[in-house]
């Protein structure tokens, strides 16, 4: 078994049918999620992860509460602890909830990375693994073909393992 720090084979992170809130992973694990930045927390993923646990949203919804104050904006990352070996994190890489002029989807690429190299430091503190959705395809409308190069370039380049659960 590899351990969180040794680097994935060049093909890219291991992709499974399966529920990203319940991953299939032994020791220090993070779930990497993507949020909007306007404070919603309703619709895709969250849901999923609001039905296993409240620390997520709650964070996400006082971090941004108080977003005069900190650090919140679009490739701000907070990583949340919701039992002693998994942690989410709540990264900010969609701006808004629509398409924007001339159909602009809302998810913003250079967040992803910015997010991605955030997440890296501290999968590499806590030895983690990171597992996700297709982070920024869904609600967010990016394309995979763009953000998969991220996770390779920011997670996969600095070995760490990396699982994409695509639903069952």
């Amino acid at each position: 078994m590899r351990r969180a720090s040794e680097p994935n084979p060049p093909s890219g992170p291991r992709v499974v049918r399966g529920d990203a809130t319940n991953p299939d992973a032994s020791g220090p694990t993070i779930i990497a999620h993507v949020c909007n930045d306007r404070g919603g927390w309703g619709k895709g993923f969250v849901l999923a992860l609001s039905r296993r646990w409240a620390e997520p949203e709650r964070d996400y919804r006082a971090w941004h509460r108080e977003r005069a104050r900190n650090d919140f904006a679009l490739g701000a990352v907070r990583v949340v602890r919701v039992r002693p070996d998994l942690w989410v994190a709540n990264m900010v890489a969609q701006h808004g909830t629509r398409r924007g002029t001339g159909g602009r989807p809302p998810v913003r690429y250079e967040a992803v990375a910015a997010c991605l190299r955030a997440l890296a430091a501290h999968a590499e503190e806590l030895g983690a693994s990171v597992h996700m959705p297709r982070i920024g395809c869904g609600l967010a409308g990016g394309r995979w073909s763009r953000i998969q190069p991220l996770i390779e370039e920011e997670l996969l380049a600095r070995g760490i393992r990396v699982t994409v659960y695509d639903p069952d």
